[in-house]
């Protein structure tokens, strides 16, 4: 690869910022529906916030499966792109939207039947059987919820990031508020508790389908990809590249997402007003972590576009900038929580509530060791990005799992429960994980990076 227009890093930065604060922005909003829901949710019960802290992870975790997918679309179509290959674009990202519906109609009865699931794993009955009123609806927000990630990453290949970012504003203001109305019973709506709150999720990721589609399709400059012409044809060899790069993303997030869907059964196993400061605190790290996540979107659109044109010099430098920015913001992390633990959890929980003195103590704690992977995590996400922008995917899922699966959950339980540590121990457990699969991954780009 020839390296024909060096950048200077300042560049390289301007570049990755322009592209990746939207995405930033998206992806914090993204999550803030989440965390609206844990919030009141929090106000309204105990047991009704353990309950969605389970629902939600099982949501998430059979999201991320089906997300690889939609994800593949950013580095098929950024590459296409480099090499001015507008035809590939549309058949990469319409066959992208295929494989979402297929998964979104295929994982429904996982959702139906959580209660059992639940309980195979040794949650609490009450708890279980909440949580499953919630999967049962939230669940039919599963086909939206993996469109809505493959025409984001199509937009976002294409730099059009900020209408992803001022629709999912959209989205969190729509979802607040029918929050606040079916959660509670206010505005005359009926009091629904965390069925409610399903209920909002599903509303609010099918309106946010829609505007993305009507935007992919209606904006003028984007006309010329066609994206939904005769969507209904089948294009077999565009689908198989696709499913090709988009099961290991899947897997590999799966990996990531089993590691902190692990935590919270082990969790449960200790009790519930220590999973309920569990969800609290794994709420405010994914807030951070959204911000590397972002900037990670942004780098492997940039190395994708790299690789496109041939130019290796702009991909190591981009590289070296991405992972700059992104640990700058993790060093922020540390300071914060490390210094403010109590007030970032109390801001989850009604102070009248007798339970809330406990929750608070022990969500000081994890988020005080949180703090311990916030440069690892943000390290591991980045390599991660920058691989996917390579379209480097089989290795690192088994790289991933590896650290998540062989080294991380062992070693929380091994912490956890014979070692005595209890919940810190669990949260230790995801330290080493985490650090593990940092170091594997970025050797991995970097031994494969091609060189000027």
């Amino acid at each position: 690869m020839k390296s024909p227009v060096p950048l200077s890093k300042t560049d390289h930065a301007r570049a990755l910022l322009t592209l990746g604060l939207p995405l930033v922005g998206s992806h914090l909003a993204q999550m803030s529906l989440h965390v609206t829901d844990t919030v009141m949710l929090g106000w309204y019960g105990v047991v009704e916030l353990a309950a969605v802290v389970l629902g939600a992870s099982a949501f998430f975790i059979v999201f991320i499966l089906g997300s690889g997918f939609g994800q593949a679309v950013m580095p098929m179509v950024a590459q296409a792109l480099g090499r001015g290959d507008e035809v590939q674009v549309r058949r990469d990202t319409r066959m992208g939207l295929w494989l979402s519906i297929g998964f979104g109609v295929l994982c429904y009865p996982v959702f139906w039947w959580s209660e059992a699931i639940l309980l195979a794993l040794g949650q609490q009955p009450d708890v279980s059987a909440l949580a499953q009123d919630y999967l049962r609806i939230a669940g039919l927000g599963m086909l939206p919820a993996l469109l809505v990630m493959a025409l984001k990453s199509y937009l976002a290949a294409l730099e059009r990031t900020q209408v992803v970012l001022w629709i999912t504003v959209a989205a969190v203001v729509l979802n607040a508020g029918i929050n606040y109305a079916l959660i509670f019973g206010n505005w005359g709506a009926p009091e629904l508790g965390v069925r409610g709150a399903a209920i909002a999720s599903v509303l609010t990721q099918a309106v946010t389908f829609v505007s993305l589609a009507f935007y992919a399709h209606w904006l003028p400059e984007l006309r010329r990809f066609s994206l939904f012409q005769r969507f209904w044809r089948p294009d077999w060899q565009a689908m198989r590249q696709v499913f090709q790069l988009g099961w290991p993303i899947g897997l590999t997030g799966l990996a990531e997402g089993g590691l902190f869907q692990a935590s919270a059964i082990m969790m449960g196993w200790i009790g519930t007003m220590e999973l309920a400061a569990h969800g609290i605190a794994l709420e405010v790290t994914a807030l951070a972590f959204m911000v590397h996540l972002g900037l990670s979107n942004a780098a492997t659109v940039r190395v994708g576009r790299a690789m496109g044109q041939g130019n290796a010099q702009s991909l190591r430098d981009g590289a070296k900038v991405a992972l700059m920015l992104s640990l700058g913001f993790g060093v922020t992390m540390v300071v914060l929580f490390l210094a403010l633990p109590a007030q970032i959890v109390a801001l989850f929980l009604d102070r009248a509530n007798p339970s809330s003195g406990a929750i608070i103590a022990f969500g000081t704690v994890l988020l005080a060791l949180s703090a311990l992977f916030q440069m690892v995590d943000a390290t591991q996400v980045m390599a991660l990005g920058f691989l996917r922008g390579m379209q480097d995917t089989k290795v690192p899922m088994w790289l991933a799992a590896l650290s998540y699966w062989v080294i991380g959950i062992p070693a929380s339980y091994v912490l956890a429960f014979p070692l005595g540590l209890g919940g810190p121990g669990l949260w230790l457990g995801l330290t080493v994980g985490l650090s593990v699969a940092a170091g594997l991954l970025l050797w991995r780009f970097w031994s494969r990076a091609p060189r000027a």
